[in-house]
């Protein structure tokens, strides 16, 4: 669904292309990590690093994870 018309689409596809690789890396780059502090900020207070990984984890791919991972718990 949209309800965007679609010369105000490619005005913004247009201005969105205009800018180079990198500063299109750069913005979506600061969109995800914008998404993953709400994210956060949406969590329970008080979880251990590791849980706080996991439900980040959950919430933004839609599945479970082995929280026994090392990565996991070698991280503070």
């Amino acid at each position: 669904m949209t309800d965007t018309p679609p010369e105000i689409e490619r005005i913004v596809r247009g201005k969105l292309m205009a800018l180079s690789g990198e500063e299109r890396f750069v913005m979506g780059a600061q969109m995800s990590e914008s998404a993953r502090e709400i994210v956060k900020a949406s969590l329970p207070p008080g979880l251990s690093n590791a849980e706080e990984r996991r439900q980040l984890f959950q919430r933004l791919y839609g599945k479970e994870i082995d929280i026994s991972l090392t990565f996991f718990q070698n991280e503070n």
